[in-house]
């Protein structure tokens, strides 16, 4: 008996053959080169992800930081940062170290958050990069942060402050928003007050070593006999010989 025939309006099941490359062929080379490069935006990606994740929570922190009305004192934010920020992980690194039997090595988990601790320490120690929450032009953008944008924290005003230093605070970005650059107006290099020059007394001049004099004018210094400067009160005998020299 005869196979039957397909009908015509039955789509036809043919299994696509994969083409297989030689591992030294240029399309190989091209395989392996767009794998490796979603892998590495794969890292990127995923490194990204864990520091704005990192971010959100340093924002977020002195986001609730911010007082119902007013703004903060830099004592404020020194305190909260030193009583609050750093020592978050304290009650954790604790648990880990009552776990830990005795003669037992430190777990990952305890290793880390001791790592974590020196590091902000050491950060605060150095100088640190916060939110000016004693600016009242800062703190009013700050709270419409919707805690969810990192790009919206680019407008804030921030300040650099250190453990070392607790009554300094440096600028180190002005911020991006209209009002805080109102609030803040950038003085133009001519409304800058030139340099006040002190006067020069005496007691300057005595302890000056050698005060170098002014070159004397061109009717004060000799010339040679082709009409050409001489050096100062030098005759012009002693360069005879290079004049001639130069005229061959």
């Amino acid at each position: 008996m005869a196979p039957s025939k397909p009908s015509k309006g039955s789509p036809k099941t043919t299994a696509k053959k994969e083409k297989v490359c030689h591992p030294s062929s240029r399309k190989a080379s091209q395989l392996v080169r767009t794998a490796l490069r979603k892998n590495k935006m794969g890292d990127r990606a995923s490194k990204r992800a864990k520091k704005e994740d990192s971010q959100l929570d340093v924002f977020s922190f002195f986001y609730h930081a911010i007082p119902e009305s007013g703004v903060l004192s830099l004592e404020d934010v020194h305190t909260i940062i030193k009583d609050v920020w750093l020592p978050r992980f304290d009650e954790e690194l604790e648990a880990e170290r009552a776990a830990r039997r005795k003669g037992r090595p430190k777990s990952m988990k305890e290793m880390k958050l001791e790592e974590i601790k020196l590091r902000e320490e050491e950060n605060y120690r150095a100088g640190i990069e916060v939110p000016d929450l004693t600016d009242e032009s800062t703190v009013e953008i700050f709270r419409r942060w919707d805690q969810k944008e990192i790009a919206f924290i680019q407008l804030l005003r921030f300040i650099r402050i250190s453990s070392a230093d607790p009554g300094m605070a440096i600028v180190s970005r002005p911020g991006k928003h209209a009002s805080i650059h109102a609030a803040h107006p950038t003085p133009s290099p001519l409304e800058n007050p030139p340099l006040a020059k002190l006067p020069l007394v005496e007691s300057d001049l005595d302890d000056m070593d050698v005060v170098p004099e002014l070159l004397p004018p061109p009717q004060e210094r000799g010339v040679d006999a082709r009409g050409m400067m001489l050096p100062f009160d030098e005759p012009p005998e002693r360069f005879a010989s290079t004049i001639m020299a130069m005229d061959g």
